[in-house]
């Protein structure tokens, strides 16, 4: 992410493209919803949504409270978190400046990929967790995970960009190391669904994954090249840079899939753009277009591969978030130490431009480092909350749907049921298949 001199006044073609971008980042939360809602099965295809919708409302709150003081305050000492100067957005006013832009703007910016981060994690707990602990988990996470790391990232001092050297255009180690690492820990602090590993559990709606599929695609144009700041060049190359990937993770994940299962599915396209998309996020505006596809193709085709290994490891990842955007982000990131090019960073050059070695043993640090605190404090995190209220949802709940047993509706009803109605009525009320098949 590019922070351009504080002294260089307004540039309203830059704000006009912050302003876009960000509605576009906006619209991804609920692409991600519908993705993940028809990835589910059809009796908690509402909860699933609602999982990502309700992570807009609280993290936006927490972020504009506390959330962007701690991310991009400057720093309290060591590169590690905001000093709180602008806890509540105090101090800040409409003619305050980030580069070329108002430091509102880029503050709702960065709201956008906090929201999507965590609404990223509850693809891993799909179909078993508590609605009210998992909008506890979305306060707390936002605080302790995602604003720390944000501001060793992000932030001109923050420990990974200022000290360490290592390089994140968009998000790879904040954004998808981030929620991997976290999905992780909570699938592991859950358990296994019932009947893991024995059940088929298909999506219900393979055109709704689709759709979601799509307008994360169309907005991750805004989560690229709107990192840019502003309306140039580097934007251009960066929006170039994320359509090629994510043309070739789909085509590597299909490939792999017809050599290997004898047929190419819709999911499977889907999901290897999806890995295309992901593994470009921090290399977008290091690497040319080159690298660009080759960093896309390796994530279409080492994922179609890793999202098996969670059966391997009995780790229930529902929606692959740890096949998908944790691998994917780990090669996005660490490959920028192969691919950067001088002509898009400015100054680093990887190893095949002649950089050498030393630039991806920092990418390879960078991730390691967000991976382990992520995991680390995300399993605390789900610990604690699980002792005081717990977070996964009762067996009759999960086997009844969460839609019915906890919203009291399904997504198949013309109402919703009254509030007197029993939950284990479900069976009176029309669903599709849950075993539908995948096309």
């Amino acid at each position: 992410m590019l922070l351009a001199s504080p002294a260089s006044g307004l540039d309203t073609g830059d704000t006009a493209w912050l302003l876009a971008s960000t509605a576009l980042v906006l619209l991804m939360t609920p692409g991600l919803a519908l993705f993940y809602g028809g990835m589910v099965r059809s009796k908690s295809v509402l909860n699933m949504i609602m999982m990502s919708f309700v992570s807009i409302a609280v993290v936006s709150v927490v972020w504009l409270t506390v959330g962007y003081a701690l991310a991009f305050d400057p720093d309290a000492g060591a590169g590690l978190i905001g000093n709180l100067s602008h806890l509540g957005m105090s101090g800040i006013t409409p003619s305050s400046l980030t580069g070329h832009v108002p430091t509102l703007l880029f503050a709702g910016f960065q709201l956008t990929f906090a929201v999507i981060t965590a609404a990223l994690i509850s693809g891993a707990i799909a179909d078993r967790a508590k609605f009210g602990a998992w909008v506890l988990f979305t306060v707390v996470w936002t605080v302790l995970v995602y604003a720390p790391v944000a501001h060793w990232v992000f932030a001109p001092d923050g420990w990974i960009a200022a000290h360490l050297g290592a390089l994140d255009y968009a998000g790879g180690t904040v954004v998808e190391v981030n929620c991997g690492a976290s999905g992780l820990a909570l699938a592991l602090v859950l358990g296994p669904r019932v009947g893991f590993k024995k059940e088929a559990m298909r999506p219900h709606n393979l055109p709704l994954v689709l759709l979601g599929a799509g307008l994360l695609w169309f907005g991750w144009f805004g989560f690229n090249a709107g990192s840019a700041l502003g309306a140039n060049g580097v934007a251009a190359a960066v929006l170039l840079n994320t359509q090629i990937a994510g043309c070739a993770g789909l085509l590597g994940w299909l490939v792999v899939e017809k050599r290997r299962d004898g047929h190419a599915t819709t999911l499977g396209a889907a999901s290897g753009a999806v890995a295309g998309l992901v593994a470009v996020t921090p290399s977008c505006g290091s690497v040319d277009l080159l690298g660009a596809l080759v960093i896309g193709l390796v994530a279409g085709v080492v994922c179609s591969f890793a999202v098996g290994w969670k059966f391997r490891l009995h780790v229930d990842d529902s929606l692959d978030v740890v096949g998908v955007h944790f691998v994917a982000g780990v090669i996005g990131t660490v490959l920028i130490g192969v691919f950067a090019t001088a002509t898009m960073t400015g100054h680093v050059n990887g190893l095949l431009h002649g950089g050498g070695l030393a630039q991806t043993g920092k990418q390879a640090l960078a991730v390691l480092v967000v991976a382990l605190y992520a995991f680390a404090v995300t399993w605390a995190v789900g610990k604690a909350i699980d002792r005081v209220m717990g977070f996964r949802a009762s067996r009759d709940d999960e086997l009844t749907g969460l839609d019915l047993a906890v919203h009291a509706e399904t997504a198949y009803d013309h109402g919703v049921l009254s509030h007197g109605a029993s939950a284990h009525h479900s069976a009176a009320l029309p669903h599709s298949s849950d075993k539908a098949p995948v096309a």
